[in-house]
């Protein structure tokens, strides 16, 4: 299982949600590309970067920052937030993006999502953003009227490349991920699995990495505040997403790691 730091960016800076609230949201930082290189640093084997400001308007107004994330590594870059046409996929894989994560566009246009998985082949991704089970689109903003163990299985008869499943009642919460959920997607869905929110601790990593249905294991874990506010190194949360032991244990950040601004807190603030 890979490690996926996330990289969500609002006004140009690092921030997170809490359980998709675009009113609770803390800033970790204002560059970046700074972040994106302590995290490849640290040994990440993927980054995973959001424009939360286009997933909710459409607008992809850090298209710029991704860009310049993308140019900025050297491992692969995986995106989504706003992506709703192919001119958007074409955009962001033009600027050196690996990977293309629809979310609104892959449930209401299935029609577009093929087209684009045909024409960039293990390259299109899609999300699944469900709140209990109920699907929502467009920053969440809005339910789409379907159950997501439903929805997965669509998106997998259609080829794309790997599947992100998000619950956000625990998106930027630490309290846990929904061990049971994705138990139960990864026995029907037989592309690549990546689970996203909940993640708090280093056991909690370790329990996903022992997720087994149908001889089928979670593909990458995305993890943003923990990482963010010290719970554990990325050298540790890759470590214990392949199970190799860790150096730090489940606790806290060290004191040296959490002054590197791709691991631990930096210029946070709480914005309500």
């Amino acid at each position: 299982m890979d490690l996926y730091p996330a990289i969500d960016l609002r006004d140009g800076r690092c921030v997170r949600l809490a359980a998709g609230d675009f009113a609770r949201v803390t800033v970790y930082g204002s560059d970046p590309l700074e972040r994106a290189r302590a995290f490849e640093a640290a040994g990440a084997p993927w980054l995973h970067v959001v424009d939360l400001d286009a997933a909710r308007t459409g607008n992809p107004v850090n298209r710029p920052v991704v860009a310049a994330i993308a140019a900025a590594v050297s491992v692969p870059v995986q995106a989504g937030g706003g992506a709703r046409t192919a001119a958007d996929v074409e955009a962001l894989l033009g600027c050196g993006v690996a990977r293309v994560v629809l979310g609104t566009a892959a449930i209401k246009d299935p029609g577009l999502l093929l087209s684009l998985v045909e024409r960039w082949p293990g390259r299109v991704a899609a999300g699944v953003d469900h709140w209990q089970g109920e699907v929502r689109v467009k920053g969440w903003q809005e339910g789409a009227g379907r159950r997501a163990s439903d929805v997965v299985g669509e998106l997998a008869r259609a080829g794309v490349a790997a599947i992100v499943v998000t619950e956000i009642t625990r998106d930027g919460l630490m309290t846990g991920p929904d061990l049971t959920g994705y138990r139960a997607l990864l026995g029907t869905c037989p592309v690549p699995l990546v689970a996203s929110g909940g993640v708090g601790s280093l056991d909690d990593l370790r329990r996903l990495g022992h997720l087994e249905a149908g001889g089928r294991r979670l593909a990458g874990v995305i993890v943003g505040r923990a990482i963010y506010e010290g719970r554990f190194r990325v050298s540790d949360a890759v470590a214990a997403c392949r199970g190799a032991p860790t150096a730090g244990g489940g606790g806290n950040e060290s004191r040296a790691s959490q002054r590197n601004p791709g691991l631990g807190p930096r210029e946070k603030e709480r914005e309500d």
